[in-house]
């Protein structure tokens, strides 16, 4: 199938999409929840429900655009002949999921090219939360709400001033490299926040409810959708290189500069080089 849909018919679709998973996995949650699988570390879980969830997005996807790829956390990749993959996480925040937290999310983001952030145009994305309902949305060059509502960035006055949000990987090792850059940074803004779902730090971005929100190591299917709605928004995306992974930032466009700088300077000290 040749790629026919504007990115507005993509997120109209997505949504569709989103929403029947964001029921499905409330649903699961009301049920009760047990951890299926560890990935990376004994704190890296997986859910039976992680699995249902993906599993119903892929066939959606399938049904109505079966040309397109595919990207999800926890079935891989499927490659499309149209140009188009589909980047998706079924439940962003698995172990706030676990524990009855509301901060979880359904995010699939719609992309053309490669599945690789670096690489790929952005077109669209959707990040529901299902304990509460919430849909975050963007369309590449017409804007992002929030249940319908416009979403426009902060603008603090200084980095001093800047409320940052962040989070952690699963390994050891990674989270006390994360935890020394976070000890040089938290004496230069005005608090940190971890919430523990990329996506939905990334829609606090273009929300206003954060001025950035850094972190080392997420993957393409924790931020496409969600770092669209923060860009569409008004956010700088930023990406790097550091200790052999990538670091990314999405941040109010007055603060980005300065909280790119300080962040990969402390990331240089503790990773080397």
């Amino acid at each position: 199938m040749p790629d026919t849909l504007t990115p507005a018919q993509f997120a109209d679709l997505a949504e569709s999409i989103a929403r029947e998973a964001a029921a499905l996995a409330a649903r699961r949650r009301a049920e009760g929840v047990e951890v299926a699988d560890r990935k990376s570390s004994i704190v890296d879980v997986v859910t039976a429900a992680d699995r249902e969830v993906e599993a119903l997005v892929r066939a959606r996807i399938a049904e109505a655009r079966p040309e397109d790829g595919f990207l999800g956390e926890e079935s891989g990749a499927g490659t499309g002949s149209s140009g188009i993959t589909w980047v998706v996480d079924p439940i962003d925040g698995t172990v706030n999921y676990l524990y009855g937290s509301e901060q979880y999310g359904v995010s699939i983001g719609v992309v053309r090219g490669s599945a690789d952030p670096t690489q790929w145009e952005a077109l669209a994305g959707i990040v529901v939360a299902p304990a509460t309902g919430t849909v975050y949305r963007a369309v590449a060059g017409e804007g992002a709400t929030r249940d319908g509502v416009p979403l426009r960035v902060s603008a603090p006055a200084s980095l001093a001033e800047a409320l940052v949000a962040t989070g952690f990987g699963y390994t050891a090792d990674r989270r006390r490299e994360q935890v020394a850059v976070l000890a040089g940074l938290i004496g230069e803004v005005r608090d940190v926040r971890r919430a523990g779902a990329a996506s939905l730090d990334c829609c606090a971005v273009g929300a206003g409810t954060v001025d950035a929100y850094y972190e080392r190591g997420i993957n393409p299917w924790d931020m496409a959708a969600g770092s669209l709605v923060a860009a569409e928004a008004g956010a700088d995306v930023r990406i790097w290189e550091a200790g052999g992974t990538r670091s990314f930032l999405f941040a109010a466009p007055a603060v980005a500069d300065e909280l790119e700088a300080l962040v990969r300077g402390l990331e240089s000290a503790v990773l080397g080089g």
